[in-house]
């Protein structure tokens, strides 16, 4: 019997890769779920399965139990893709997507679910979680025939609980464009004059990240820094360092960095734009694992910097040029990278491992578009068509159009949220009306609580930004 069709599917995901969002909202909303790399993952898994059966409908990241019955009435199937998720800081919201899916009586399928733990591939940090990990994989299995995992220690991490309905195909990214993937060399070897990209986490600090990337800013007036959280956003755009991450100067996105200074640092909230800015780059490095897939997409040659297991399965996996960041030197040059970089394995095993990726997609009975429509040329053209917002850059200058923007928005946010009190004080007004009448009358008493505490929230919603955009000592 061939595999059943869906004609819609629910895709867990920031946003659809269609939505044009002002900066400001999309850092509001946290369109990127706090990393953008979401969005390259989510982005590859909308266009992957939109066929002309088939209509991929973003769910916004939502994981609304009580939906249930709505998912299963409006869709043929719940499609979730999904990183490190098997981590301690991430088991809340995964217990409420285990919630949901027992709810569900329609297909799940789980496309690259990773587990963290260090680069020795020790679980013992995991042992706390394991319980909930184990209630997700049961009922992820209850509704598909198996689990998509990143590599080969999440693999073995769930063969060891017992799972057997267990595949290895990577991530989703990585095949954007389908059985096909170029990456060259364009440039004999690097120069003082080449234009290098560079990406990390704070976290990547503790591993000597920065003193790496002082160095090489030292040597390559061209590199640019591509940070990813919704806090670098913040710290860009709003100059906002109110938070643990922001309070680390050693990173090129606080505004004290040079880099920040010399206006070299970027984050984006579209893989299209993204992708797009890498292109005229000669090569990205650093320990993000998506910031150097968005580089290989545009054919844009890369080296992985891996400080934990979920970047460095994927770079064995994919045979993505790699090391261990505990292992490089903090006088590591990148032209040094650059030459060692062997991109064989990685173009010449794609096509087998995109091949595994859809047999995997075909045996949990989804469809794609490399296979059953027309290799998702609608979609990049209807994505073409569309004008994103450039990548967020630090916020340097007193230009006019950048204020009026920032401001703009702000100004928009106070007018919204005056209307939004002015109601909730006629609505309080109401309210403590009708409980003076219904006192009169003998009903009792009704309390005023909720207005007020609503109230009091929308104060606090629109006195934030204007705080933080505003406050002295942020020069």
């Amino acid at each position: 019997m061939p595999p059943t069709v869906h004609k819609r599917i629910l895709l867990r995901s920031g946003k659809s890769p269609f939505d044009v969002v002002p900066l400001e909202e999309a850092i509001h909303r946290d369109v990127v779920a706090t990393n953008s790399g979401n969005l390259i993952f989510s982005d590859a898994a909308h266009k992957i399965l939109t066929t002309p059966d088939t209509e991929v409908v973003s769910n916004g990241m939502r994981t609304d139990v009580a939906a249930a019955a709505r998912i299963n009435e409006e869709y043929d199937a719940f499609v979730v893709p999904l990183a490190n998720a098997f981590r301690p800081s991430f088991e809340a919201p995964l217990k409420r997507l285990t919630r949901l899916i027992r709810k569900l009586r329609i297909p799940v399928v789980v496309l690259g679910v990773g587990a963290q733990s260090g680069v020795e591939y020790d679980p013992a940090r995991l042992k706390t979680m394991e319980s909930s990990v184990r209630d997700f994989c049961a009922a992820v299995l209850d509704h598909s025939a198996s689990i998509g995992v990143r590599g080969e220690f999440t693999e073995r991490y769930l063969n060891d609980m017992g799972f057997r309905d267990v595949e290895v195909i990577g991530c989703p990214s990585m095949f954007l464009y389908g059985p096909e993937l170029t990456v060259e060399k364009r440039a004999a070897a690097l120069t003082a004059d080449s234009r290098i990209a560079v990406n990390g986490s704070h976290s990547a600090v503790r591993g000597g990240l920065h003193r790496i990337i002082t160095r090489t800013h030292a040597h390559y007036p061209r590199l640019r820094y591509i940070g990813q959280n919704t806090t670098d956003a913040r710290q860009l755009h709003w100059r906002d360092v109110d938070s643990p991450a922001g309070r680390i100067t050693l990173m090129p996105t606080h505004p004290d960095h040079p880099m920040y200074r010399e206006d070299k640092v970027r984050v984006y909230v579209d893989p299209v734009t993204w992708i797009d800015d890498l292109r005229e780059f000669d090569f990205s490095f650093g320990s993000r694992i998506h910031g150097n897939i968005a580089a290989l997409l545009a054919g844009t040659p890369a080296t992985v910097l891996c400080g934990d297991s979920r970047t460095l399965e994927l770079c064995r996996y994919f045979g993505i040029p790699h090391r261990r960041l505990d292992r490089t030197p903090a006088d590591i040059d990148p032209a040094q990278l650059y030459e060692e970089a062997d991109f064989g394995a990685l173009t010449g095993g794609h096509r087998e491992r995109f091949e595994r990726f859809t047999a995997f997609l075909d045996k949990n009975g989804l469809e794609n578009t490399f296979t059953h429509g027309d290799g998702g040329a609608a979609f990049d053209k209807r994505l073409r068509s569309l004008s994103f917002p450039p990548g967020i850059r630090p916020w340097n200058d007193t230009d006019l159009a950048s204020l009026a923007s920032r401001f703009g928005w702000l100004n928009q946010q106070v007018s919204e949220l005056t209307a939004d009190n002015a109601r909730l004080r006629r609505e309080l007004a109401g309210s403590r009306a009708s409980a003076k009448a219904a006192t009169a009358a003998g009903a009792g008493t009704v309390t005023s609580g909720s207005s007020t505490s609503v109230y009091r929230r929308a104060r606090r919603a629109v006195g934030r930004p204007i705080r933080r955009a505003l406050r002295p000592g942020r020069e």
